[in-house]
């Protein structure tokens, strides 16, 4: 044999351990691709998981006092706030799925200088659940510039007048976004304060599930408006299985990328393509109206299953909604559009046709300038109840608050029929 033959031969050698090799990897990858498209469930899992309450168990019901036991600054411009409640009558508390929220009766009498005044709102839990507190995290709403919209209420209160030993009223935690039970690879997605519900999710986690892998993509103008980066950081640190990305709009001139942040510019579907590898990730989502309304539609036409978006969103965006299934479509279809509907409000007189772009109950209400309370915007309070004279409501969702009989929530229902309204 002689060396040009023998060279031929290790070349051919080598092609041939390297076309095995592209193979088994292409082989490999196309399985990983037909789970994702059939939605089977990854070839390896982890242990199931543990530790997770019921959905339905039960926390308490009305309202029970909590003390403030402390309040904690979280940003370096001192606009979010942890408050550490710890119940007032010393039992113990009930656990909750993490992700989920408390709901608050605030009386803002003293606060306002005015006669009684009482609002509901609900905020996320912001930590693991623990025995002997629950941990909220608030970030304070200041007026918009340039608007008559005055400050946020509710928020403001909090920052400026719920001191350590305070007592506030609370109702059992509650929420259908929440860590699903399992052991799937997760997404958390977060903007701005939207992180407090994740944080729940992340530390429960690094509790009870160390080993459960984790893509934290956490977007936000810049450091001086971070909050919690460093409890982000030191779990990505501490656990390999939690990977951190910290998305800057807008960094500032000492913002390094690299060192500050890992990528320049929003949480989107175009950095998830870049960064993710080829898992049936289930992927949680909360953040500010502009993200929901460009992420959620965008991972859907990237062929994300809907069974696998969760997503909060608050006030204007609480009306989002991804595509039904078929049986969810029949069970809250909306009325026929052709069909007009009269939604008839009796104390305020008012009388008006509802169509599907007229949004729910309670956006049509303030569009006619019927005055209703409300509260979290998402079935989660209670405070826009209103009672039915007459009519038929559907709901978009099922509310976390159950109405009394003969009344419906406003935020999440829209008409079913011809409908008058104690409004």
């Amino acid at each position: 044999m002689t060396s040009l033959s023998l060279l031929v031969w290790i070349i051919l050698g080598i092609a041939v351990q390297l076309g095995l090799f592209l193979g088994v990897s292409f082989w490999r990858h196309w399985q990983d691709y037909r789970r994702l498209v059939q939605g089977m469930p990854e070839a390896v899992e982890l242990a199931p998981a543990v530790g997770l309450p019921d959905e339905n168990s039960a926390g308490w019901s009305g309202f029970r006092s909590f003390r403030v036991a402390r309040r904690t600054t979280e940003d370096a411009g001192g606009q979010i706030c942890s408050f550490y409640l710890e119940p007032a009558d010393g039992q113990p508390l009930p656990s909750y799925l993490p992700g989920q929220f408390l709901t608050f009766r605030l009386d803002l009498t003293k606060a306002e200088g005015c006669g009684s005044a009482s609002i509901t709102r609900c905020y996320s839990l912001s930590d693991a659940p623990a025995s002997d507190y629950y941990r909220i995290s608030i970030k304070r709403v200041p007026a918009p510039p340039g608007s008559a919209y005055p400050a946020g209420r509710s928020s403001n209160f909090f920052h400026d007048d719920v001191q350590v030993g305070a007592t506030l009223q609370v109702r059992a935690p509650s929420g259908h976004f929440y860590l699903a039970a399992g052991s799937a690879p997760v997404v958390l997605v977060s903007g701005g304060i939207g992180i407090t519900p994740l944080l729940s999710m992340l530390n429960w986690c690094r509790i009870h599930q160390p080993e459960r892998e984790i893509r934290f993509f956490h977007g936000l103008r810049n450091s001086r408006e971070g909050a919690f980066l460093a409890d982000l950081r030191a779990a990505a640190a501490a656990a390999p299985s939690v990977h951190l990305y910290l998305c800057f709009s807008d960094p500032l001139p000492e913002d390094q990328l690299g060192r500050d942040f890992h990528h320049h510019g929003r949480v989107g579907v175009n950095l998830f393509r870049m960064e993710l590898p080829l898992k049936p990730y289930h992927y949680y989502i909360c953040g500010p109206a502009p993200m929901m309304e460009t992420l959620l539609p965008a991972l859907a036409d990237w062929g994300v299953p809907d069974s696998r978006i969760h997503f909060e969103a608050f006030g204007p965006a609480s009306g989002l909604r991804r595509r039904a299934e078929p049986a969810a479509l029949a069970e809250h279809a909306l009325p026929d559009p052709a069909n007009e509907i009269t939604v008839t409000f009796a104390k305020s007189g008012k009388k008006a046709q509802w169509s599907a772009q007229s949004g729910t109950l309670l956006d049509f209400a303030e569009a006619q300038g019927v005055v209703v309370d409300s509260g979290c915007r998402a079935g989660g309070c209670g405070t826009c109840q209103t009672t039915i004279v007459s009519g038929e409501v559907s709901y978009r969702q099922t509310p976390d608050y159950d109405p009394l009989a003969g009344t419906c929530l406003l935020c999440v229902c829209t008409p079913k029929t011809h409908l008058t309204l104690e409004a």
